[in-house]
């Protein structure tokens, strides 16, 4: 037995002879130890083995005082790998528990986060408009249901997307709060006259104050161009690692908590989240992600065909998911009328007939127990 087996034995032996009478201190022991434990073996753990701490975190979290939760989401909040269900969680307690995960846990996906924004504390959305990146439709959020004191934040987050309807809204904001409009005036990223779009009924003051945001921007033109057709284009611009990694990541941790489903694949062919579609691909496909990276960088539209044919995905999702991917070069329409057209004349039981075909020559050595993509 090895090691990490050896310690994960006895802290579930632990765990399972603790009952009703033992105290607080045993019981918050425990929860920092298995923490610990898990933080020492994260890059080594299966996802079975994830599971079973993610459960056993949950239960504990339950049964502990908030500060051996803080030092357990302090544990957490820089792991790469960790257990989805006990880090939202936490992530959703106290401010004094939550912060660490929500200013630097790259397992939070966009969708906790806007959840988050949504539900918890204005120092939950201070803690969040902080963070490293922060994606245009988190930004939007903050925008929509914070304070001053968040969206200040976020304004003066220079690694913070401000797309176009955040920009509506907050030059709304700034009509009537100096402050907010003091820090949009510092923001030299910030192209107002493309991001602009159409500002309707919104009146004088609102294009006063975005003259004086940047005079450059002619508030009678502001008021007659038409909205511009938002795109993510950096997730559509070829495959970037550091994104491929908080991607995987944030993926795994869905899946970790049975949420990666075609109401995630929509999800994120929706908003253009390229990488992330990607991810989930190689993990409802169960195969390697060196394989899907393969087959973005070497364009390889007929392997990706078969593949979600095999999947059962429909047509007009597929569709969007090849559009969104980071393909080494940007598919032209013609690409993508001829890929939909490929799909719908192929057959799902022929993609995985032609699928199993390929993964029985490529894994015959690796993986000699593969199931049948799609035969559940």
């Amino acid at each position: 037995m090895t090691e990490m087996e050896e310690g994960t034995t006895r802290a579930f032996s632990t765990f399972r002879v603790l009952n009703g009478d033992s105290n607080i201190v045993e019981r918050d022991q425990l929860f920092r130890n298995m923490a610990q434990l898990y933080s020492y073996v994260s890059d080594r753990c299966d996802d079975e083995q994830v599971a079973q701490y993610d459960e056993v975190l949950c239960q504990l979290a339950e049964l502990v005082e908030s500060e051996a939760r803080a030092h357990v989401a302090k544990l957490l909040a820089p792991l790469d790998r960790a257990p989805g269900n006990v880090v939202v969680k936490l992530a959703n307690d106290e401010i004094e528990v939550a912060q660490p995960l929500l200013e630097f846990s790259n397992v939070l996906s966009d969708d906790d986060l806007i959840e988050i924004i949504a539900n918890q504390t204005e120092e939950h959305r201070i803690a969040i408009a902080g963070r490293t990146q922060v994606p245009e439709r988190v930004g939007e959020a903050i925008v929509e249901h914070g304070e001053t004191a968040s969206v200040i934040k976020l304004v003066r987050n220079t690694n913070a997307e401000i797309g176009q309807q955040a920009l509506e809204r907050l030059a709304e904001r700034a009509a009537s709060d100096a402050a907010i409009a003091a820090d949009l005036r510092g923001r030299e990223d910030l192209d107002w006259k493309s991001l602009g779009g159409k500002i309707e009924a919104v009146g004088d003051r609102v294009r006063e104050t975005m003259s004086r945001i940047d005079p450059r921007v002619d508030p009678v033109t502001v008021g007659k161009v038409q909205a511009v057709v938002y795109n993510r284009m950096r997730n559509r611009a070829g495959f970037s690692s550091q994104e491929w990694k908080v991607a995987y990541n944030q993926v795994k941790a869905l899946s970790d908590r049975k949420q990666l489903d075609e109401r995630a694949l929509i999800r994120f062919a929706r908003f253009g989240y390229g990488h992330h579609t990607a991810a989930a691909l190689t993990m409802l496909l169960r195969v390697g992600p060196e394989v899907f990276v393969k087959w973005l960088a070497m364009q390889d539209y007929v392997a990706i065909t078969v593949a979600l044919r095999a999947l059962g995905i429909q047509p007009d999702l597929f569709e969007a998911m090849i559009a969104s991917m980071p393909w080494r070069d940007l598919p032209s329409q013609a690409d993508l009328q001829n890929v939909r057209r490929r799909f719908e004349a192929l057959s799902k039981d022929e993609a995985v007939g032609i699928f199993e075909l390929w993964r029985t020559h490529a894994f015959r050595r690796r993986l000699p127990n593969e199931d049948v993509v799609g035969a559940a």
